[in-house]
């Protein structure tokens, strides 16, 4: 009996390795949020997240309180950092047309350009990325990496030979020529995206598709392309953002003043004819060009975040 009771006694204080708690190891780098924030006293979380938002948001601020001021006062050096005098001047400069320059005009330009950029890059990099991704061929990963490579051009290295030949096809000075050539540029990183997004997808979900009766492009659209949606999301943003804020390809390649986009027909009207900067109205158009891309960022931002992250662990 004794016996017994000290086996009992040496099992109780003997640790089971299974129960143990692993030991915490020292000196490994947070490498998530939570991490990060489990790591931190909460006091310290909160003083980052509030700097963090102070850098970010102070820009915003500026820009937001420089077109609200007067013009005199816009222009006032060293600058203030509230505004004394509230004005709307700037904003009714926008929206001024007697200097030849119409923003409404250069708005509903810079709308269609971005809007047919964006339907044609993301169509062609979901065709072409689900291809890469779920039809190989032989020399599709050489192929691609070309279109990657394509991606790696800087714009203004080749803007000679795209007027030349935007020139030669009768599309110079025209807004489908500077279509196609944003969208040319845009391809290479939607492309990267929406290949690496099918690739994350697992291959029993086309291997279904196919047993329920659907083609390679049935498979696609029924299937694959709802789950790669925020690949697609992701995408699309990506190439509005681009083809919203385009300015060079819009200032060398289009030579009627009628069909300036937004970022060209601002900087004109901000130049005026002195070719001075006018900091208010500059910070105005600054600010209705902004607000687009904010609403449209956070209506879909979970969807932008997460395709990105699906486009890029591949």
């Amino acid at each position: 009996m004794s016996t017994l009771v000290a086996a009992d006694a040496s099992a109780l204080a003997t640790p089971d390795p299974s129960r143990t708690p692993a030991p915490r190891r020292r000196g490994r780098i947070p490498r998530t949020v939570a991490e990060v924030r489990a790591s931190m006293p909460r006091l310290a979380w909160w003083v980052v997240c509030l700097c963090l938002a102070i850098v970010f948001l102070y820009p915003l601020y500026v820009m937001i309180t420089q077109s609200l001021k007067a013009p005199a006062e816009a222009v006032a050096v060293p600058p203030t950092m509230f505004p004394h005098d509230w004005s709307l001047e700037n904003y009714a400069a926008l929206a001024d047309s007697s200097s030849g320059i119409s923003l409404l005009r250069s708005l509903g330009n810079s709308v269609l350009v971005s809007v047919s950029v964006t339907l044609l890059t993301t169509v062609v990099a979901t065709l072409a990325g689900y291809g890469f991704a779920k039809l190989p061929f032989r020399g599709s990963g050489f192929i691609f990496f070309l279109a990657l490579v394509a991606f790696m051009v800087p714009f203004q290295a080749i803007i000679t030979p795209l007027f030349l030949i935007l020139r030669n096809l009768g599309l110079l000075g025209s807004l489908p020529g500077l279509v196609l050539v944003i969208a040319t540029f845009s391809l290479p990183f939607g492309l990267f995206l929406m290949r690496n997004t099918f690739a994350a997808l697992p291959g029993s979900l086309e291997e279904a598709a196919m047993i329920d009766g659907c083609g390679t492009l049935g498979a696609m659209r029924r299937v694959l392309l709802p789950v790669a949606l925020p690949g697609v999301i992701s995408t699309a943003l990506l190439t509005f953002f681009t083809a919203w804020n385009e300015f060079f390809a819009t200032l060398i390649l289009l030579v009627d003043q009628d069909r300036y986009t937004l970022p060209v027909s601002l900087q004109m009207l901000a130049s005026g004819q002195n070719n001075q900067l006018d900091w208010g109205v500059m910070q105005a158009g600054v600010t209705v060009t902004v607000v687009p891309c904010i609403v449209i960022y956070l209506l879909l931002q979970k969807y932008y975040v997460s395709g990105l992250l699906s486009g890029a662990v591949k």
